[in-house]
């Protein structure tokens, strides 16, 4: 039996992220690296995630597992993000048609660049991404092509990743592009880049904060400021005007952080500090 054609505001709307943000509603989400199956999704959502990110810069997750855990997180209401290596058309609409709910793209640092990451984003005519006739996002219903695209535009997200003093000079021009929902500050990178790598607090480093959140806070884009170690300053951030938009951890790191702990509670049950200590 034939789909029914149906409306796109009966199937999609604002991204659940983006619509939180508006809100000043926090996202608390967990960044995904060595996990390959859905149910990592699963237990995103039963510990209050609102979204997750795959991270495919720094992982070897192929296409079709990371399409398969953002397929599930769509089905369990959460956001689905996809970190992609580079901007690539090809890989970003695959991903995209798989079930990402939004692309995050790192080193970004001119305007060309962004409107590059839009065009293979968005539908026209907002951008230049390849037709397709239904997908996951919507439930695989049928509509017609402008309100499947519109309702697509509305529920993808865009997510810029600026971790260069290039990308910083360049940021104001950045976040007024039209098509770009989220700017994110790599402070990781940016504090290597300027020379003070790891600390967080450097002039230079605050200097940059403090653009990105001006630029940002002008156009009305939200600003998600991470890779910062020091959860006082990070808090501060985002009082100030930086967007909740809260990693709560990496999958191997959140895994790391429970073994060490597992294996000291286990040891200290039979009364030693230390796997080299005899049990006596």
């Amino acid at each position: 039996m034939a789909q029914d054609t149906v409306s796109a505001s009966a199937d999609a709307s604002t991204n659940l992220v983006i619509s939180r943000l508006r809100q000043r509603l926090p996202v608390a989400a967990l960044g995904v690296r060595c996990s390959r199956t859905p149910e990592v999704a699963r237990l995103a959502k039963a510990s209050g995630h609102h979204s997750i990110w795959v991270d495919l810069e720094h992982s070897a997750i192929a296409i079709d597992a990371a399409t398969q855990i953002c397929a599930a997180a769509l089905d369990l209401g959460l956001m689905p993000f996809v970190r992609v290596p580079e901007r690539e058309y090809g890989v970003i609409g695959r991903l995209l048609d798989g079930g990402a709910g939004g692309i995050i793209a790192p080193r970004i640092e001119t305007v060309a660049q962004a409107e590059d990451l839009v065009a293979a984003c968005r539908f026209p005519p907002l951008g230049h991404r390849s037709a397709i006739g239904t997908l996951p996002h919507v439930g695989y219903r049928r509509m017609g092509a402008g309100d499947f695209n519109a309702a697509m535009n509305r529920a993808t997200a865009v997510k810029v990743l600026i971790e260069s003093p290039l990308g910083i000079e360049n940021i104001a021009a950045i976040a007024a592009v039209p098509g770009i929902d989220i700017v994110g500050i790599g402070t990781n990178d940016l504090s290597a880049e300027l020379g003070v790598a790891g600390d967080f607090r450097h002039p230079r480093v605050r200097a940059a904060h403090e653009a990105a959140l001006a630029a940002c806070l002008r156009v009305g884009k939200p600003l998600a400021i991470g890779g910062i170690a020091d959860a006082a300053y990070s808090a501060e951030l985002v009082h100030r005007g930086a967007a909740p938009f809260l990693m709560t951890g990496i999958d191997t790191d959140l895994l790391l952080a429970a073994m060490h702990e597992r294996v000291a509670k286990t040891l200290s049950s039979v009364g030693i500090e230390n796997g080299d200590t005899p049990v006596r």
